[in-house]
């Protein structure tokens, strides 16, 4: 298979992270410079787990007419979502100077969106594609609170545009996090399920880019290093003493930055299929849609879930399983619209592949 031409000339990282148990205690210091001027104002994006979490929130150096929003994450961000919190700024007039994401993927992607939108015009659906947002965002500090999305280094921002049913992100360099911190401590508290499907976001999208046609030798090493850690974590006795969940930490990471120089493959374009028609959230999709792709990524797929049975982990099945046509319809159009991953993963002529009804039988296997 030829190379896939993505267009990636000059990959860009994360500017700044640090790493470490206790680590957010920097975010004051951090945020000394943004607030510089009187007028300036911080915007706070937290998982609404952290609400009532004192000891977390005092952390975070949250001062008097900053804008703190608690975003939820029992569904996965929409396009209307992210235009509510930039409409709120907006009606408060307020100058906000840096954005802080804390908690997973989705407070993450939202807290990106949001500094994308405060300097460039319009809504956010008009920026779902690639390298179609032209201003600089505002400086923003991510912190992730669990591991695995990658969502901290990558350069896109995951949303679904309801009316349309397309589930794309923002693409492009000015949506890297300038700052992140790694504090491992931050994960202690998440449940082991929620734990293992998160995690596997990361060794998914590692697999699927090392069996793609795109290949980059940076690409290669990011993605070999997280797999590696991957298995450190999943195949260890326990996924989640200090060691494996520092270890997981820094797995996510270079996940990320392995995703930003290539593409994912054939398991997420099903993953957001079942996010867009049944509204599952991604990781654990990605983790219901490995019990169908055996034929695609056949050692990974014996290797994920013999990490499944080592950590006695719950992958919910039969999610499928009674669907109307018109379902699978939804299901069939929200999967095939990524073209570049799936090319990435089998070539051009994909759709012949993935015909109508390969798609459905692939879901009835979920």
């Amino acid at each position: 298979m030829g190379i896939l031409d993505t267009g990636i000339r000059n990959a860009k990282n994360v500017r700044n992270y640090m790493f470490g148990p206790g680590s957010i205690q920097s975010l004051p210091k951090l945020l000394q410079a943004p607030r510089q001027n009187r007028d300036q104002r911080v915007g706070f994006f937290i998982d609404e787990f952290f609400k009532n979490n004192a000891s977390i929130l005092n952390n975070l150096a949250i001062e008097s007419g900053d804008h703190v929003v608690f975003v939820p994450t029992e569904k996965e961000p929409t396009t209307d979502q992210i235009d509510s919190y930039l409409s709120a700024i907006r009606e408060k007039n307020l100058n906000i100077s840096a954005i802080v994401g804390m908690g997973g993927g989705i407070t993450l992607d939202v807290a990106k969106a949001v500094a994308n939108l405060l300097t460039n015009p319009g809504k956010a659906a008009d920026y779902q594609g690639w390298d179609l947002v032209k201003n600089p965002a505002v400086y923003k500090i991510g912190i992730p609170t669990i591991s695995g999305t990658g969502a901290e280094a990558t350069r896109t921002c995951v949303m679904t545009n309801t009316k349309t049913g397309v589930k794309l992100g923002m693409n492009s360099d000015f949506t890297v996090y300038d700052q992140i911190i790694l504090d491992s401590d931050l994960t202690s508290t998440v449940s082991r399920d929620q734990y293992f499907w998160t995690g596997m976001d990361t060794y998914v999208h590692c697999i699927e880019a090392l069996a793609g046609s795109y290949r980059n030798a940076i690409g290669d090493a990011f993605s070999r290093e997280a797999v590696n850690l991957c298995q450190q974590v999943f195949l260890s006795e326990d996924m989640m003493t200090s060691e494996a969940r520092e270890k997981l930490m820094v797995a996510s990471y270079l996940g990320g930055c392995a995703i930003a120089t290539s593409y994912v493959g054939v398991v997420h374009p099903f993953s957001a299929g079942l996010s867009v028609v049944l509204g599952l959230h991604h990781c654990v999709s990605n983790c219901i849609v490995m019990r169908a792709v055996e034929e695609f990524y056949p050692e990974p797929y014996a290797e994920f879930w013999k990490m499944v049975e080592k950590q006695n982990i719950h992958i919910p099945e039969g999610v499928c399983r009674g669907l109307k046509d018109e379902e699978f319809d939804r299901l069939y159009a929200s999967t095939i619209v990524h073209e570049k991953p799936l090319t990435n993963a089998l070539g051009p002529n994909f759709g012949k592949i993935l015909t109508r009804e390969k798609v459905k039988e692939t879901f009835l296997k979920m």
